[in-house]
């Protein structure tokens, strides 16, 4: 699948990237024959337009891309993707007009464009290929470009083929490829090892429930990442709708995210230890299927009042987050597709996360803009705590009254990340509707803000 540069050569196109107020100064510069043609073919400078000019014997001699206002770049993400897929298939340069400030982003958007799904199906096509801008990191976009490939592939794959023991081979094919190294701990052998919430989840099913965990680097501060891989949520025995249970596939789309993050800051060298956990299950309904009202003790020692077993990703991420805070990450973010009270409060395009350090939520404010990865901050609002705390044990799974699903779901999991210095996303992990550099289907969500805000957050 195409997700790099092309090779540089004199063939390539040159692409005129014009904002819609620059248009008349870029034209009056340009000969009669352009300005017509601009002028016959109504080319704006709006965004997403894309023209092709012909030489005098029919041959393209050069492409126009719309950039339009700041206001309309403001309301839009990767402008230039937009107009690379009316393009025909063929080899580009950028001659002019792309800000340097939006460079990396909107190169990234072009690559994008060339992301098909085709596992199961030829879906290759011919795309417009580009050639990497001069002042743009080429090997730095295209290693953004590779992590968001990976992620969309594992969310777009159908559980009958990533299933908990073909995430667990997917984590350790990246393990090997960067040199890190994976362990698992695998069914039964979750209960000796204490991760008993871990082997309720995940115990009905015929594929067996595992804890992933890949490490690598040895020295600098110590980065902890957890991720929900919930491989297919039937919602258990409280049962799920035909229709809500339609894109289950995706609920391992925190796990895959954290392995697109974790791609990212390997193939970087970041001077950190990187640690990865992967709660793998899938939320099937046998004999063995843990109930509604159940009482069940985390690998922490707090005991759950189960009172809703559809609210099974925070149980299987309490156990690996317990695990995580025993080892004092300087740092620990969890990433989960785990409310749908987070899509209702900001939709399927912004990533809600949480944290109660002000330095890291500026960071990831500042870094989300520059990487056009929107992200929007969610309050641990201390006085919903006592809606997580039952009558019966130290909390309850799944308050009742529906109010605030999302914060109090974070709540719940601060309790067992501890002291550590804590951070969780609750994502959607998927494209509703196709956009430019955005296929419909499995999404890298908040990944690449992160990617960028590490550096500040940790003070590499």
């Amino acid at each position: 699948m195409p997700r790099v540069f092309a090779e540089p050569g004199p063939d390539a196109c040159p692409v005129h990237v014009i904002a819609s107020d620059e248009l008349n100064s870029w034209l009056s510069g340009q000969p009669q024959r352009v300005q017509a043609w601009a002028s016959a073919q109504g080319f704006t400078g709006a965004c997403g337009q894309a023209l092709t000019v012909p030489d005098a014997e029919g041959r393209i001699e050069l492409a126009l891309a719309g950039y339009g206002s700041a206001a309309q770049r403001a309301r839009r993400r990767f402008v230039l993707a937009e107009a690379a897929q009316k393009l025909p298939a063929g080899t580009y340069r950028i001659a002019s007009g792309l800000p340097a400030e939006d460079a990396a982003s909107e190169t990234l958007g072009w690559l994008l464009t060339a992301y098909r799904f085709d596992r199961y199906k030829d879906a290759t096509g011919e795309t417009a290929a580009l050639q990497a801008p001069e002042g743009v990191d080429a090997a730095a976009v295209e290693s953004l470009a590779a992590a968001e490939c990976l992620t969309r592939d594992l969310i777009n794959t159908p559980a009958s083929d990533m299933g908990p023991a073909e995430l667990q081979a997917a984590a350790e094919a990246l393990a090997q490829e960067f040199g890190a190294e994976a362990s698992v701990t695998l069914g039964e052998d979750l209960l000796e090892q204490n991760f008993p919430l871990i082997h309720t989840v995940g115990r009905a099913s015929p594929r067996a429930p595992r804890l992933i965990d890949l490490r690598w680097g040895s020295s600098g501060p110590k980065l902890t990442l957890v991720g929900k891989g919930v491989c297919f949520d039937t919602g258990g025995l409280n049962l799920k709708p035909g229709n809500s249970m339609a894109l289950m596939k995706k609920d391992m789309g925190g796990a895959a995210n954290v392995l697109g993050l974790a791609r990212m800051i390997m193939d970087a060298g970041l001077d950190l230890q990187l640690r990865v956990l992967i709660p793998a299950v899938e939320n099937a309904v046998s004999g063995a299927a843990f109930r509604p009202g159940d009482v069940l003790m985390s690998r922490k020692g707090l005991t759950v009042e189960n009172n809703n077993t559809d609210a099974e990703g925070r149980l299987v991420l309490a156990d690996a987050l317990a695990l995580a805070a025993e080892d004092t990450p300087d740092l620990l973010i969890s990433m989960a597709t785990l409310t749908g009270a987070a899509r209702v409060a900001v939709g399927p395009d912004l990533s809600p996360f949480y944290t109660d350090h002000q330095g890291d939520a500026a960071a990831l404010a500042a870094s989300a803009v520059r990487t056009a990865d929107p992200v929007w901050r969610m309050p641990f609002h201390e006085p919903y705590e006592t809606m997580i705390e039952p009558g019966i044990a130290d909390l309850d799974n799944a308050p009742s009254g529906g109010f605030a699903g999302s914060i109090t779901a974070a709540l719940f999991l601060r309790r067992f990340a501890g002291d550590t210095r804590y951070m969780h996303f609750d994502i959607y992990g998927w494209t509703p509707s196709a956009a430019p550099g955005r296929s419909k289907g499995g999404a890298l969500q908040g990944a690449r803000a992160l990617f960028a805000a590490l550096p500040d957050m940790l003070e590499l």
